[in-house]
């Protein structure tokens, strides 16, 4: 039910006591934990804790992937999970702030720091993931790319190496193939 579809709704609502408005507001915050989180930051935080916020998952997106590299054997399985919980942390934190400079910020460095060059043999069980890591680090460009788009001009210039860097990575793997599937510009 959406309170847009239901104007007697919204109007009782309006017409209720503070105190009772009040007491249902909270109520319904309590049921959802990103919005009680994005509370909090609006009403309760200030630029410098999203610096730290954003600081936290740069670091974290650093451990993951140092984690990654110090693996004996690192496969596109354990980079594909570590890529999706690191995307997952992004996607959660720009809920949360709503700030999207940041959220395209920590992308760019997620997809440049993740490695992509795996050589497994079409034989080898963990092949399949191969194909995976490459569609999903790809669709997660395209969608980094759409978003990069819609910035101010100004910002778009300040990151426009770093996306053209993960472009020229994109084209200097098998991850290519992909790209040029799903029309990915080979420069911006």
């Amino acid at each position: 039910m959406r309170l847009a579809e239901h104007k007697d709704l919204k109007a009782e609502i309006k017409s209720l006591p503070e105190k009772e408005k009040d007491k249902l507001l909270l109520r319904l915050i309590a049921k959802d934990k990103v919005l009680t989180e994005h509370l909090h930051f609006m009403l309760l935080e200030n630029e410098d804790d999203l610096a730290t916020r954003n600081d936290n998952l740069k670091e974290a997106i650093d451990d993951g992937v140092t984690e990654l590299k110090a693996s004996r054997k690192v496969t596109a399985k354990d980079t594909l999970l570590k890529m999706r919980k690191l995307s997952a942390a992004i996607t959660h934190h720009y809920k949360v702030t709503k700030d999207i400079s940041t959220e395209i910020e920590l992308r760019m460095h997620l997809l440049i720091s993740i490695p992509v060059d795996f050589k497994d043999s079409v034989f080898s069980p963990m092949y399949k993931f191969n194909e995976k890591l490459f569609v999903y680090f790809v669709k997660s460009t395209v969608s980094l790319l759409n978003k990069f788009r819609k910035l101010h001009e100004d910002i778009q210039f300040d990151t426009k190496e770093t996306m053209n860097e993960i472009l020229k990575k994109i084209y200097h793997h098998k991850t290519s193939v992909v790209a040029q599937e799903l029309g990915l510009p080979k420069e911006i």
